[in-house]
């Protein structure tokens, strides 16, 4: 049987260990946090991937896990966005897209990554095909023409590991990208993520909305419960000890308030609030003999538009479909042949996503007068020519890769 080593153990490293276990591909699944022990319904404190962020799953990252078995299982803890709002602060634009008119099911689904990760390392922990090796470091990497090893240290033990191929997702510092010698390409958005969950007196009614303010553009995404929602706000670096700690609650709350008006309602309650850095960071390569680039450690991107991990969601389907369709012509899971030609069938997509996003937050960021007035006619252009909304609906739902 084809063996592969995943070094991380991340939403993507999950999901992608399950997608090869599917396909009869055993897993070495290694990842250096301790993953927590759920015991009960609540959620066990937060593991560095399974963390106070939230996904919105686009309809192809849904379609991916129902074909795994596992979307019965999250369906319980996502919510489905039926209309997407978009509008600039103090200005005349807008746009709207609406799941019924554009003949979809949603546009996807909410989900917070702790729910998430818990379910997919639930469902690992009872796959026998995939071993799990948490709180482990990898200390080496070498490759040959035939195999690639690793060196790792869990506690006192030393584990030495080999494949034909070994995927790296071990994020957007990894150090297996180090360790093949691919170089990245790296752009300080100088904003860090304001993330957190609110209470508003208004029902979401499934609506998601994306309102581009002065401070930054902010992601209000409908959450379980009728009254719960997700913010996802990028501010300027430096700023965000203005945002921090219990004590600037009802000041987080009065900024909401006037950045997005009635439209929630009032804001009544906010959770505990996060921070994370946003940067872009893209690898010059992302196949290298017999190692593969995968997830934040081959492209890390602004959240804005809510892409990225449904981008490498899509690059994991890829990659399995890859590996599966060579194994019927030949023993060698990690040919670099057919690493390479996986890498250059996701260029296009991934380029794609990654230029819109960056432009996004480029543009939006800029208050120049004339730039600003282009964006909003550009937006009532988007509400009211024909033709367009279901263009843009469909990559956004990950349907046009």
């Amino acid at each position: 049987m084809q063996k592969v080593i995943i070094v991380g153990g991340g939403m993507v490293g999950l999901s992608l260990a399950l997608m090869l276990a599917k396909q009869n591909i055993a897993v070495q699944l290694l990842e250096a946090i301790r993953y927590p022990n759920y015991q009960d319904d609540q959620l066990a404190p937060y593991h560095s991937s399974f963390d106070a962020r939230n996904t919105a799953l686009s309809r192809r990252s849904v379609m991916i896990y129902q074909q795994l078995g596992l979307w019965d299982a999250l369906q319980q803890h996502a919510t489905p966005i039926l209309q997407v709002h978009i509008t600039e602060e103090g200005s005349f634009g807008k746009a709207r897209l609406v799941a019924e008119q554009e003949k979809v099911e949603s546009f996807g689904q909410v989900i917070e990554n702790a729910w998430l990760g818990r379910v997919l390392l639930t469902q690992v922990r009872q796959q026998p095909l995939i071993e799990l090796i948490d709180g482990v470091e990898v200390t080496a990497l070498e490759q040959t023409q035939e195999q690639v090893t690793i060196q790792a240290k869990r506690d006192q033990e030393t584990l030495t590991l080999t494949s034909k191929l070994l995927i790296a997702a071990d994020g957007r510092d990894s150090f297996c990208r180090q360790a093949i010698g691919v170089g990245v390409d790296v752009h300080d958005y100088d904003q860090v993520a304001i993330v957190t969950a609110v209470q508003t007196s208004k029902p979401h009614q499934h609506v998601g909305f994306e309102r581009f303010s002065a401070l930054g553009p902010l992601a209000l995404l409908p959450l379980p419960g009728e009254y719960r929602r997700s913010v996802v706000w990028p501010v300027k670096k430096g700023t965000e000890a203005e945002w921090l700690g219990e004590e600037n609650d009802q000041h987080f709350l009065d900024a909401l308030q006037q950045t997005y008006g009635d439209r929630a309602g009032k804001f009544e309650k906010t959770g505990k609030r996060f921070s994370y850095p946003l940067s872009q960071v893209l690898a010059h390569k992302q196949a290298v003999g017999r190692v593969v680039l995968m997830g934040n450690a081959a492209h890390t991107i602004h959240p804005v538009a809510g892409q990225g991990f449904n981008l490498c969601l899509r690059d994991a389907d890829v990659l399995v479909r890859f590996l599966t369709q060579h194994l019927t012509q030949s023993d060698d899971i990690g040919s670099p042949e057919n690493l390479l030609a996986y890498e250059h069938s996701r260029l296009k997509d991934q380029q794609r996503v990654i230029k819109f996003c960056d432009s996004v937050v480029r543009g939006f960021s800029n208050q120049n007068p004339v730039l600003k007035l282009l964006r909003n006619t550009g937006l009532v252009a988007f509400d009211v020519i024909p033709g367009i909304k279901p263009l843009v609906a469909n990559y956004a739902m990950g349907l046009k890769a």
